[in-house]
């Protein structure tokens, strides 16, 4: 454990840690080493290669955001199934911020498409912001596609929070949902299904992306609500 902190510590940058405690205000400066991302995926596959991750995951809470991050990342590149299972339950408490819950990308959920999405309503039906936003950004990424069903727009229609970094996480899903899965997204626009802020936040940000047209873009403007 110490190795590991060292070696976080050996990376850390100042000014990246004055500019990260400000777009995750939620988290202590103190607490924050200022490492970049792609230092701590490759320490994270240092430490799956070598077996040594199993005894860092063991120890929660951790000191630094940066360990939570390198503990998601570890995470995402576990590949028994089981396994992660588990340790992502062990860990899902002690996430407290939108980039650690983001970073938390495991390719091996499409082992069992079915059995994860169970999963995703268990925790899209808790109370916890990060549960939530987690299971949210993982439909995003691994059920637009081949895994899509339309029940799964429902079973995101079907959250509601005040809880901001939930709301982004709906609204993040619904710009992919309209780009990816159009003709069965765009009814719940001309509905008005959302609530305003998320409708309007979700075309904004599908209108931002070069994969839509012109035309598709002027139409989703029409759709905004005052």
């Amino acid at each position: 454990m110490k190795k590991i902190k060292d070696e976080l510590l050996s990376h850390q940058d100042i000014k990246y840690r004055d500019f990260n405690s400000r777009i995750i205000p939620n988290i202590d400066k103190e607490k924050m080493l200022g490492v970049r991302l792609p230092i701590i995926r490759k320490m994270a596959k240092e430490l799956v290669k070598n077996g040594s991750y199993k005894e860092f995951i063991k120890k929660l809470p951790h000191d630094y955001y940066e360990e939570n991050l390198l503990h998601a990342s570890v995470l995402s590149l576990l590949q028994d199934l089981d396994e992660l299972l588990i340790e992502i339950e062990r860990f899902l408490p002690y996430i407290d911020n939108w980039a650690v819950s983001d970073c938390l990308k495991p390719q091996a959920f499409m082992k069992d498409p079915d059995r994860i999405l169970d999963k995703v309503k268990e925790w899209i039906n808790t109370k916890d912001e990060y549960y939530i936003r987690f299971g949210v950004v993982t439909l995003l990424n691994f059920y637009l596609g081949n895994n899509f069903k339309e029940e799964i727009n429902d079973l995101v229609c079907s959250i509601k929070s005040d809880k901001y970094y939930v709301n982004m996480a709906v609204a993040w899903y619904f710009s992919y949902a309209l780009i990816k899965q159009y003709d069965v997204t765009i009814p719940i626009f001309e509905n008005k299904i959302l609530d305003p802020w998320v409708h309007n936040k979700s075309i904004q940000k599908a209108i931002e992306s070069y994969r839509i047209s012109n035309d598709t873009k002027n139409y989703l403007r029409s759709l905004k609500v005052k």
